[in-house]
């Protein structure tokens, strides 16, 4: 019986994302007209991106795939959260998440977005090739590519005394 290694894990600091952030904003150059930060994950990035680019108009998309028993790629999305396609018609548009690992959530939020008639860019701090479910697209940004299971300094568990990575889900890795 072949027992699978455990994903390397990297535990990131604030000032590593910082790093990721400097190696991200210089690469979208010219005006951004609105960001739109995937929840959760691209909410952090998606403030420092907008802060540092001086990005006025930012929204969310929570998107929710089912539980895993449904195969990846039959799964219906459902929008919690998402802007009104009057906003984003016509505009070039940021989506940010922190992490393309599958890619599911920022292509399904680019999809809708584009579908308004916006340009649509993407932008995330680690891409995951080797794990894409779309092969052929990337993210039009990105500060780093791994393979590792990333965490991030805003998904520590702070509910405890101990300062501890949350476990991340089997369906997820």
């Amino acid at each position: 019986m072949h027992r699978e290694e455990p994903p390397r894990q990297e535990i990131l600091t604030w000032s590593e994302v910082e790093a990721l952030i400097d190696i991200l904003t210089p690469q979208i150059t010219g005006a951004v007209d609105l960001l739109v930060m995937v929840t959760r994950g691209g909410i952090i990035p998606g403030g420092m991106i907008a802060e540092a680019l001086d990005i006025k108009h930012i929204l969310t998309a929570a998107v929710e795939f089912p539980a895993a028993d449904v195969p990846r790629l039959l799964a219906w999305p459902t929008f919690l959260q998402f802007p009104d396609e009057s906003l984003t018609r016509g505009k070039r548009v940021l989506v940010v998440d922190d992490v393309w690992t599958h890619g599911r959530h920022i292509m399904t939020v680019r999809g809708r977005i584009e579908a308004s008639g916006a340009l649509v860019e993407t932008a995330v701090l680690h891409y995951k090739p080797n794990q894409s479910l779309f092969p052929n697209h990337r993210p039009t940004y990105y500060a780093a590519i791994t393979d590792a299971y990333i965490v991030y300094p805003w998904e520590l568990d702070r509910r405890g005394r101990k300062m501890r990575p949350l476990v991340p889900e089997p369906s997820l890795l």
